[in-house]
């Protein structure tokens, strides 16, 4: 994104005028973010105990109890009625039966494929299975595609997207390819399968009769008796080269609400108390592993989430010394975020303080590590830095001048290309703020072997670096709650489907 450079000089001759009178102030408060209070912290929150924060399970409620008493000891205000919780109920929603059988060919879920839709049926459907390919308007001018099951080729396309145009050109249903290779999706069913017993967890919503199971390039090669290469072609522009097929599928549901809670803690602002500065993590994350593994997630964002239980810590003490924030600012640890953004959806859906008074999310998600890029660097003092300049052009200059005036860090900002290959500004709980016009900022160590392990454990957290982040991030905090301006909204949200 372009932007001028008399706009960053003029801001950062204005940021030195304001920030020069708060130095001492903020480097003062700053010093109670420690290595040695993050890691005793993480070592609870990520302990064996808490049996892998499960969204809706025992070690997630835990969790939200010692994040909450945290917040009481401050003398942080609990901003739900006086309660630090946002209760709320999300559905589970487990599919007993879901059968789908092809020609002669009976393939097993999970294993020849996984289902991704939603229905529930009384009785077994017959449909034809035929080739669509590519979702184009001239593939579906050439393949009739109404009451029927349409195999797609998705390869490098956004799934979301194809599905829904087909399923509104009148399809019954879909068989899906999204990705290369057998492996590939053998690692995909082995996850689902490890989660199927838990069920899918979500918003309660009416079932739609979308029935979409995805398979492997090469289980569509099988269906169709046709080798790989000869779909990929087909796909593009012949697909009514390719023969239908005779199928039946069936699938039955079951659900049940799942209680769970966002947690959050409050400190009133001075003058501009009206304006609220969000600083968030997630506390779940998934739990125990279909081997009986506990992924701690110390990582995966227990890192994110004690970095905002000490961020809170400094703005209590100098709320408790009499130097409260001009702003008000909420500290806010959400749920669901491993089941797909839910606590932060909820929350943004179901404000505390309005959203048009929330002035900036800053998201801290996995923090304590040193990802692949960095790993063999002779200097490892980075953090990667997605979204911060989309919405607004002052919040990007404003971290940066922070980070040369406190920290140093390098700040690296190759995953906040719209083109990420890793999607990673879509997969953490800015978005949901983002998606509303509230200019974010996501800061984020990269992915490592660990990254959903059962092995991401405090011994492998790297706390100096993780300290120094923290750092960064409170100085910045303090500087938004505290500048005379809230930071403008004069870019485009460009970055609105997930």
């Amino acid at each position: 994104m372009k932007r001028n450079y008399w706009i960053a000089g003029l801001l950062s001759l204005c940021l030195t005028v304001q920030v020069s009178a708060q130095d001492a102030t903020a480097l003062k408060y700053a010093e109670k973010i420690t290595a040695a209070g993050l890691e005793e912290k993480l070592t609870y929150l990520a302990s064996d105990e808490m049996e892998g924060r499960d969204t809706g399970e025992k070690g997630q409620k835990m969790a939200a109890e010692y994040l909450a008493n945290h917040y009481k000891n401050l003398g942080l205000a609990g901003p739900v009625n006086g309660e630090y919780l946002q209760k709320f109920n999300l559905a589970s929603v487990s599919f007993s039966d879901v059968n789908l059988t092809v020609g002669k060919q009976k393939l097993v879920n999970n294993e020849d494929f996984v289902f991704i839709g939603d229905g529930d049926m009384k009785k077994a459907e017959k449909a034809d299975l035929v080739f669509l390919g590519l979702a184009s308007e001239e593939n579906l001018a050439k393949v009739d595609v109404k009451g029927k099951l349409v195999g797609l080729w998705a390869i490098g396309e956004r799934a979301q997207t194809v599905v829904r145009d087909v399923m509104d050109a009148g399809a019954a249903g879909i068989v899906i390819v999204t990705m290369e290779g057998q492996a590939n999706f053998d690692r995909l069913a082995n996850r689902y399968k490890s989660l199927s017993g838990r069920g899918r967890l979500g918003f309660e919503q009416p079932s739609k009769q979308e029935p979409i199971f995805l398979v492997s390039s090469e289980k569509m090669s099988s269906l169709f008796a046709t080798p790989v290469e000869i779909l990929k072609e087909a796909a593009k522009n012949n697909p009514q080269s390719i023969k239908s097929q005779k199928a039946t599928y069936l699938i039955k549901k079951n659900t049940k609400l799942v209680p769970t809670e966002n947690v959050m803690g409050y400190l009133e602002g001075t003058d501009k108390k009206d304006e609220v500065l969000v600083i968030s993590s997630h506390y779940d994350h998934t739990g125990i592993d279909s081997q009986g593994r506990i992924n701690n997630g110390a990582d995966d964002d227990g890192s994110g989430t004690v970095s905002v239980m000490q961020i809170a810590e400094a703005f209590a003490a100098a709320a408790k010394d009499g130097i409260k924030p001009r702003r008000s600012i909420l500290f806010l640890n959400v749920t669901g975020e491993e089941k797909g953004l839910l606590g932060s959806e909820y929350y943004a859906n179901n404000p505390i303080f309005p959203l048009e008074n929330t002035v900036n999310n800053i998201n801290i998600d996995m923090v304590g590590r040193i990802d692949y890029e960095y790993q063999d660097a002779e200097d490892q003092d980075y953090v990667y830095v997605i979204g911060s300049e989309m919405l607004s052009s002052h919040l990007k200059v404003i971290n940066e001048y922070n980070n040369i005036t406190y920290t140093g860090l390098k700040l690296d900002y190759r995953y906040d290309a719209e083109d990420d290959p890793n999607r990673f500004y879509y997969r953490s709980d800015h978005y949901n703020f983002a998606k509303h016009n509230i200019p974010v900022i996501f800061f984020f160590n990269g992915v490592h072997d660990d990254y959903h392990q059962h092995t991401d454990t405090v011994d492998k957290i790297e706390f100096p670096l993780m300290t120094k982040r923290a750092k960064l991030i409170f100085h910045t905090s303090w500087d938004l709650a505290n500048r005379e301006e809230r930071t403008p909204v004069d870019g485009t949200n460009t970055r609105t489907d997930r």
